[in-house]
């Protein structure tokens, strides 16, 4: 029925139908946004909203603007207690930030995903042994910042198998799309992707396969489909003789790309098309969504996914992410030749090989203990709740290795105790397209803790860069700390932790609170200014 409307009111016939019927949409992903029905999310197994007071079919009668009226008085409609998202395993955000850091300037709110900065980080969830998700929920109170009283940190954690040995994995047969247009002259573009495709050609079995296509004004086939034993120096040479020329045309170098990649197809390997670009499209259809459509059938019947690499100081952030994720895909960020091995070799079976299509995540959060929530990130993600089960929506899609993070923001009600929230994965197996789904749960004896002063150091890593997204798009979530005392947090965590990745966090976070004028007087930075991973 359509409830955003409010053009017209009800008749008494017209609510008891309605009744009648349980017919209510569920929209929104967040607590405190309207529409959810008790009776729907009953039906899918999910702890429900509370309904409201039942007086009667009067009680029901919605007005204008959607709100109901009881007794000539109006009652907001109940929160929507479900929370549904596509899964993401990009990273180009975080490492996009750090670049635009490290150059001296603060990244453009706009391309800050908090999301793909947590998802940069190792969290140690326990791995399932087959394909599929173990999925792990904790949490701690928010601390003592700003706003924190009542709130607390609930982590949900997706964790896939662990990535396979070097010499178990599929075969793969990619096709490289790389943009030679003249802004790629720039340092640290057509320079790092050649560099990488090298480090990538050493990485590669003899069983691999590749094919090249670069673009301009037009797009090339530089190398059809070739098997890498014995041709690298013949693969090394055309790399080598790739120029910077001209302007980007984006929509050619992709539907040339899939060309090969269908034409070159492997059966039983891991087919994928791989874009390295700075993603400044200028020629030809420069929208994701005319640019896909070019080459929609050859995503649908082949299955091809696509993943993008970004580069570059002026990078369009956007497009690229629109594209891989609905070209079925995920995209990262490098900046210099130590990420680009950390992408083409540490990190190579995650990139090629799929252990679900389609993921998605619900949390379904308990109104008895849970007042409101907030989801941190993943605002181009959502998907409507009703669409969870949907196999034709689209969903994320996950490689092994991989893990995925969510961190919401919970505001429990006084005195709560007991359950606070189930967390589902759904997704398709990547042959057969079977569905599967996994559940956690989690209750309020374990998101009691102190965040700070607790045991798990992943947690605390994973509030820290959460805080750090938000602050750098000008957020107010409940007990973030200023960036002065996140940077000294990161920095006793690389120390706890080990972990070189959390060292450089911490120099973003010195960086970022220097360029907002907080100046240097907490000791912390981390590794020296420019360091990348």
């Amino acid at each position: 029925m359509e409830r955003r409307t409010g053009t017209y009111i009800r008749t008494w016939r017209g609510a008891l139908g309605v009744l009648l019927a349980g017919g209510v949409l569920l929209t929104g992903c967040s607590g405190g946004s309207s529409g959810t029905a008790y009776d729907s999310a009953q039906r899918r197994g999910a702890p429900a909203p509370v309904p409201a007071a039942s007086g009667g079919a009067a009680d029901n009668a919605e007005g204008a603007d959607g709100s109901k009226k009881r007794d000539g008085l109006r009652e907001s409609a109940p929160p929507d207690y479900l929370s549904t998202f596509a899964l993401d395993v990009d990273t180009a955000s975080y490492g996009y930030a750090r670049r635009t850091l490290s150059d001296g300037s603060l990244p453009d709110p706009v391309t800050v995903r908090p999301e793909e900065f947590v998802n940069s980080f190792r969290q140690g969830y326990r791995r399932p042994a087959g394909n599929g998700f173990t999925v792990n929920v904790d949490g701690a109170r928010a601390g003592a910042g700003a706003g924190a009283d009542g709130w607390s940190l609930v982590r949900v954690g997706l964790a896939t198998r662990a990535a396979p040995a070097r010499d178990e994995r599929p075969p793969a047969a990619l096709t490289f799309v790389v943009d030679i247009s003249g802004s790629m002259a720039e340092p640290g573009r057509l320079d790092l992707v050649k560099e990488s495709l090298g480090i990538l050609t050493d990485e590669l079995r003899d069983d691999d396969s590749i094919s090249l296509v670069t673009f301009s004004d037009e797009a090339n086939t530089l190398l059809p489909m070739t098997r890498l034993r014995d041709h690298r120096g013949k693969i090394r040479d055309k790399v080598d003789s790739m120029e910077p020329t001209d302007s980007t045309n984006v929509e050619a170098g992709i539907t040339r790309g899939y060309e090969e990649a269908v034409d070159g197809r492997v059966k039983g390997a891991n087919n994928r098309v791989v874009l390295l670009s700075d993603a400044l499209a200028n020629t030809g259809e420069t929208g994701a969504d005319a640019i896909l459509e070019r080459i929609d059938s050859a995503r649908r019947e082949y299955g091809i996914t696509l993943f993008g690499v970004g580069v570059g100081s002026d990078y369009g952030d956007a497009l690229m992410e629109q594209l891989t994720n609905k070209g079925d895909g995920h995209t990262t960020y490098i900046a210099d030749d130590t990420q680009a091995r950390k992408v083409f070799v540490d990190q190579l079976p995650a990139h090629l090989e799929l252990t679900a299509r389609d993921a998605k995540a619900q949390v379904a959060f308990d109104p008895k203990t849970v007042e409101k929530f907030k989801l941190i990130g993943y605002e181009d993600r959502k998907v409507a709740d009703e669409d969870f089960r949907n196999d034709r929506v689209d969903g994320g899609e996950v490689g092994p290795g991989h893990t995925v993070t969510a961190l919401y923001a919970v505001h429990l009600r006084n005195g709560a105790s007991g359950h606070v929230a189930t967390a589902t994965v759904r997704w398709l197996d990547p042959r057969t397209r079977t569905p599967h789904e996994q559940t956690g749960k989690v209750g309020t004896d374990a998101i009691d803790g102190p965040l700070w002063d607790g045991d798990s150091k992943r947690l605390q890593v994973t509030a820290v860069a959460a805080y750090f997204a938000d602050a750098l798009r000008g957020g107010e979530l409940p007990g973030a700390p200023g960036l002065g005392e996140l940077a000294s947090k990161a920095d006793e965590l690389a120390s706890a932790t080990e972990d070189d990745s959390v060292r450089k966090l911490a120099t973003a976070i010195g960086q970022a609170n220097r360029l907002k004028g907080g100046g240097d007087d907490n000791g912390s930075g981390g590794a020296p200014e420019g360091e990348m991973d």
